[in-house]
């Protein structure tokens, strides 16, 4: 599911990741062209994302066979989805593999003032504007169903998190590793030095980006081969 703060982003910006993703995994990959806000604010990506799923099983694709993940927003939606999930008590996925998940939108992370010098892309001003596109009008922004952080983690399955050292969504990722540690759900997380938000995105033509990928297969294959 790819990123772009629900507001952005689809098929085209992310096919190389989604691509690269599942030639280092070694399976299939669909990428997933959700509803954005403004125009479909919340909840309406999390409703696709839940549709896509049914159409995956009723494919007769086993849960324990599908890795659901994705970067940015996409990461958020991705633990959503799991959540959803084992709140509808249906089977879970193999994983959950997050690239930089933007799983607070209250944005009370402390990396996003302290990297916010180091990290181009993206600032506070910018995930305010996205937030209030996507939230509706009057609605908590530290709801589960769209901040995660904030939600019952137990139950989940296990979780990959790849983020960069200088983005200011670090503290995003390091809180969520920490909660859903607590939570008792398997966590490998990487931080991976000197590197913004979403690197892996620039693959192409980023050593450590086609590294990262390459360690996210590499999990998802050694968890399937547990199944």
């Amino acid at each position: 599911m790819h990123g772009g703060g629900y507001c952005s982003g689809g098929l085209d910006s992310h096919r190389r990741l989604v691509t690269e993703a599942g030639r280092a995994a070694g399976a299939r990959t669909l990428g997933l062209a959700f509803r954005l806000a403004p125009e479909h604010p919340f909840p309406a990506a999390l409703d696709d994302a839940v549709a896509a799923w049914h159409w995956l099983r009723g494919q007769g694709i086993a849960a324990e066979r599908i890795v659901v993940g994705g970067d940015s927003a996409g990461g958020g939606l991705s633990l959503v989805l799991a959540m959803r999930l084992r709140d509808m008590g249906e089977a879970l996925p193999a994983m959950a593999w997050l690239l930089s998940p933007w799983t607070d939108l209250t944005m009370l992370g402390a990396s996003i003032e302290e990297n916010d010098a180091a990290d181009p892309l993206i600032h506070r001003g910018y995930l305010e504007e996205l937030a209030a596109a996507y939230v509706p009008a009057g609605m908590d922004r530290a709801d589960p169903r769209i901040s995660p952080l904030f939600g019952d983690l137990a139950g989940l399955p296990p979780l990959m998190i790849q983020v960069g050292a200088a983005e200011t969504l670090l503290d995003d990722s390091v809180r969520l590793a920490r909660r859903a540690g607590a939570a008792n759900v398997p966590v490998t997380m990487q931080v991976w030095p000197h590197m913004i938000h979403a690197f892996p995105m620039w693959n192409a033509g980023l050593d450590a980006g086609r590294r990262a990928l390459r360690e996210a297969g590499a999990a998802m294959r050694a968890r399937w081969s547990d199944v």
